[in-house]
């Protein structure tokens, strides 16, 4: 299959990781498939396909399968932000993923590795810009849990690990597919940033950021306030140094032969 009719499938969880994407995209369509926002749009003569999924692993199963199913991707880049667990990690920094874990039930087991070739052709293309991606391990939770504890389970098993909450499922769902992916994110928090909340307290059953449910967890826990803050600036300058490394890692995979 040459570049000119490759199909690229792309996942992200959240509208504050993809907002600066799009942002960085002349021309893009908007759709929607199976209650999700979909973005389609070309880079280099190739046809892109971003699915927003929704946080946690379900979501990102689910809208996994509806992306091969809708676009039949050749690849599948897969972004977002993370939290650091140990100390080597700023804020802002972006990681490519080279193992994946799945934290479930209080148990850590290893996926098979992403995609090696891709990994170190967009790792090569953004270095030639200056860009600096490492390479770490991604460590797939349902939630937020707590870094000290996972840095000891892991007892330096795996090198600058994060903790998320989309990229196994993505991986698991595009393997079974027979389909090659990648993944890059942002640090979003650094491991000396434990979180005071938990995900349950501002979402629905599904995981769908419920804004009462924020208000509610604020006014009973004010201190929270300023670590939000903290985040949203955190978040903020991550999602610009993540989306210039999706639109050169787009680049890079739409100029293969």
């Amino acid at each position: 299959m040459t570049k000119e009719n490759r199909n690229l499938g792309v996942v992200a969880a959240m509208p504050q990781e993809i907002a600066p994407v799009l942002a960085r995209i002349k021309g893009y369509a908007k759709g929607n498939i199976d209650g999700r926002n979909l973005y389609r749009f070309p880079v280099n003569g190739s046809c892109v396909y971003l699915i927003e999924s929704g946080m946690g692993p379900a979501q990102a199963a689910a809208a996994t399968r509806a992306l091969i199913r809708h676009a039949q991707p050749d690849a599948i880049l897969n972004f977002g932000f993370g939290g650091a667990v140990l100390p080597g990690l700023e804020v802002g920094e972006l990681v490519l993923a080279d193992r994946v874990f799945r934290l479930d039930q209080g148990i850590i087991g290893e996926l098979p590795q992403p995609d090696s070739a891709l990994a170190a052709l967009i790792q090569d293309y953004c270095a030639k810009v200056g860009l600096q991606l490492r390479r770490g391990g991604f460590i797939t939770a349902c939630g937020i849990r707590n870094k000290g504890e996972m840095a000891s389970r892991l007892g330096g098993s795996t090198a600058l690990p994060l903790l998320e909450m989309e990229t196994a499922a993505v991986l698991e769902q595009a393997q079974a597919a027979g389909i090659p992916l990648v993944s890059v994110r942002g640090v979003s928090d650094a491991a000396d940033e434990e979180l005071g909340f938990t995900i349950e307290e501002f979402c629905d059953a599904n995981l769908n950021l419920n804004p009462w449910r924020v208000a509610w967890t604020i006014s009973k826990r004010p201190w929270l306030i300023p670590q939000l803050v903290r985040l949203a600036g955190n978040s903020r300058r991550a999602g610009k140094r993540l989306a210039l490394a999706v639109e050169l890692a787009l680049q890079a995979l739409t100029r293969q032969t």
